[in-house]
């Protein structure tokens, strides 16, 4: 049993009981602080914190004096791609002579070339790159993150996916919550046989995802020329019958009905809404579903960002995520989210904090586990370096401010 006490904390950010699950849009604005304050962790968990004045006087394992320093959970990653073979810089350049995502995808390129690469790559490299990935962005602050497949497109690739992503999570700290994203594209060989290549998903791909125990969610891409919403529905309810919970890509490009299905079909997020109009906020209203933002996405694609203002003044709860793969957003740095969702989306530092924690949290199940500084929650923690205030983490959006990063209430610096 090991206990650290951080003493002298300039703030300590995101302090909330247990009774939170998430932060609603118009109290988005509110970043629960405390000023000069300690922290107490016991191995893997938060056990006690408060102003330095009520520091109690007790024999620790380790003192640690971060006079100047904000401690804050460290960031909740609610989507992300990032088991893949390969990068794809040339659609990168194809995209600055003037292609768009769809043209590059219609020849060949996009999410069809990331499967085309990873249904030729060993299982053993695969994993290699991804942990390689994975421990850069757990250095730059994500504790918890959301992995999906996607890019197997047949079910061996989508198999060998899953384990690696099953092996990041038994290998490293950070929390790891998998998605089976059964329907990210259709093959090439099914492009005539889209009702045969959605049965296989629903009768022989759900199945032995479920019977593995690989995934905890199921997710599709409904999206004009993807997966319309009729199809959306019936791999989610084959889906759910098969014990996984419904996350979906939704108004990327096109606002096709996927939001009003998503929430009646009780989906624990909708992710991208770059296009978002008045039936489908009101539908967002009467649900628990907690939308998503990829500004990364946005930033990297030219394309608009997610209503950010809209949703929150609606009184909606928010969360931010990196959306890290190789074709739209080729980073996993939440940091840059963060800031991103403040220059772009219109969010204040304390608006873009509460989506990338507390919320991201609950858009990966994982509220009561992670995402705030509470008792009994994982001692998941982002030191900053000696700044002046939290808002120069949107800020100062080139420089890296984290001097430290515990998972589990392990330094990465130990490692």
């Amino acid at each position: 049993m090991t206990q650290i006490l951080f003493k002298n904390i300039k703030g300590l950010l995101q302090t909330l009981d247990h009774s939170i699950e998430y932060i609603e849009g118009k109290q988005m604005k509110k970043l629960s602080k405390l000023n000069n304050a300690f922290l107490i962790i016991q191995d893997d968990q938060i056990i006690d914190y408060g102003i330095m004045n009520d520091c109690p006087s007790i024999d620790v394992d380790k003192v640690i004096d971060v006079k100047e320093r904000f401690i804050m959970p460290a960031w909740c990653d609610s989507h992300t791609h990032l088991v893949f073979s390969e990068p794809r810089e040339k659609e990168f350049v194809d995209r600055i002579l003037g292609l768009s995502y769809h043209q590059i995808a219609k020849k060949g390129g996009g999410i069809l070339n990331s499967a085309r690469k990873l249904q030729q790559e060993t299982f053993e490299n695969l994993y290699l790159k991804s942990a390689l990935r994975l421990e850069e962005v757990m250095k730059l602050g994500t504790g918890a993150i959301e992995i999906k497949s996607g890019y197997g497109l047949e079910l061996p690739a989508e198999i060998k996916m899953l384990e690696v992503i099953k092996k990041l999570s038994n290998n490293y700290d950070a929390l790891i919550q998998p998605t089976f994203l059964a329907a990210h594209a259709l093959p090439e060989e099914y492009i005539n046989k889209k009702d045969l290549f959605i049965s296989e998903i629903i009768d022989q791909w759900i199945p032995e995802v479920s019977e593995r125990k690989l995934a905890k969610f199921i997710d599709v891409f409904c999206e004009k020329d993807y997966f319309d919403i009729d199809e959306t529905r019936l791999i989610i309810n084959a889906g759910k019958k098969h014990g996984l919970i419904p996350k979906v890509h939704v108004n990327q490009f096109n606002s096709i009905g996927g939001v009003p299905l998503c929430t009646e079909l009780e989906s624990l997020t909708i992710d991208h809404l770059e296009i978002l109009n008045d039936q489908d906020i009101n539908a967002i209203k009467k649900s628990n579903t907690m939308p998503v933002a990829l500004p990364n996405c946005s930033f990297f694609l030219n394309i608009p960002y997610t209503p950010a203002r809209k949703i929150m003044d609606n009184n909606i709860p928010l969360a931010i995520a990196s959306d890290y793969n190789p074709g739209s957003s080729p980073s996993g740095n939440m940091n840059f989210v963060v800031s991103l969702a403040c220059t772009k989306m219109g969010m204040s530092p304390e608006e873009a904090i509460n989506a990338a924690t507390i919320n991201g949290a609950y858009a990966m199940g994982l509220s009561k586990e992670v995402g705030s500084i509470t008792i009994g929650k994982k001692a998941n923690l982002i030191i900053t370096k000696k700044i002046s205030s939290y808002s120069m983490i949107p800020y100062s959006f080139g420089s890296n401010l984290i001097e430290e990063v515990y998972i589990n209430g392990k330094s990465l610096l130990d490692k």
